[in-house]
């Protein structure tokens, strides 16, 4: 699954198979706005809380993160949208995910690099956050289907990270020109990578915080906000309960979540 730009491969059969700035401060804002606006909401429908109480409009993270802003590169979109009419049986569009860069305090991650094109991948980067590639220093993959990867390659100088049976799978593929790392657990005192089965059975996430929120990168866990909002899992799934039992931990663990083939979106369940 894949951004609404121009597509990192050409559509087959198997395309989901291996698998300037949204500013941090404007997202802080914006979200806790909405927050604040929704607590006040709710207050008032009350019996009415106690003289002096303030809403309030906190985020599940912390406020002391390591991780000070976050851009998505590339908007994903599916090669196939049931919401959109569309039949599971045949791809009508080249799928692209959607590509996160997490920039802290001696980091520069990204995640799902989704463009096969460099020229593409280098334009995208410096749309986006002014970055070369050889800025990069991490790239995490959330799971093994090809369109999370396509662009991998593009990032020779930094370091490849997927939870250990991801790792595991593409390294042997034999189409990698240096093996993909195992990673586990909470990196860097930043990151916390999470197991999120279902769409495939070894996918993970991986959550951060910034400014107070707690953001969930999804990967395939969720496929788009329509997906979300049933708790479906694309037609590709490896096991539907599974994907629908991790969109619930999600839920659980993000104020926003960024989705596989979406833009992100305030979690609902989190105000």
């Amino acid at each position: 699954m894949n951004s609404s730009h121009q597509p990192g491969q050409p559509l087959s059969s198997g395309d989901d198979r291996f698998g300037r700035h949204n500013r941090a401060t404007f997202l802080k804002r914006a979200t806790l706005g909405i927050l604040g606006a929704i607590a006040s909401i709710g207050q008032a429908a009350s019996a009415g809380p106690a003289a002096g109480v303030v809403p309030s409009s906190r985020g599940k993270g912390k406020s002391d993160s390591k991780v000070k802003r976050w851009d998505v590169i590339t908007l994903g979109n599916l090669s196939r949208n049931r919401y959109w009419g569309e039949s599971d049986a045949q791809g009508v569009r080249s799928a692209i995910c959607t590509c996160t860069v997490i920039q802290g305090e001696g980091f520069r991650w990204i995640v799902d690099p989704s463009l096969a094109n460099a020229e593409q991948m280098t334009t995208e980067l410096d749309r986006r956050t002014g970055l070369k590639l050889r800025d990069i220093d991490t790239v995490f993959i959330t799971h093994e289907h090809a369109d999370h990867w396509y662009g991998l390659m593009h990032f020779s100088e930094a370091k490849w990270l997927a939870a250990p049976d991801v790792a595991s799978t593409l390294n042997k593929t034999n189409r990698l020109p240096k093996p993909i790392e195992a990673a586990t657990g909470r990196l860097l005192d930043a990151f916390d990578i999470i197991p999120t089965p279902g769409h495939t059975l070894s996918h993970h996430s991986l959550r951060f915080d910034c400014e107070g929120l707690s953001v969930m990168i999804a990967g395939d866990a969720v496929a788009t906000r329509d997906f979300w909002r049933e708790r479906q899992g694309y037609y590709n799934c490896a096991d539907f309960d599974l994907a629908s039992k991790s969109m619930d931990k999600i839920a659980g663990l993000a104020d926003i979540v960024v989705p596989g083939h979406d833009n992100f979106f305030l979690n609902p369940s989190a105000i």
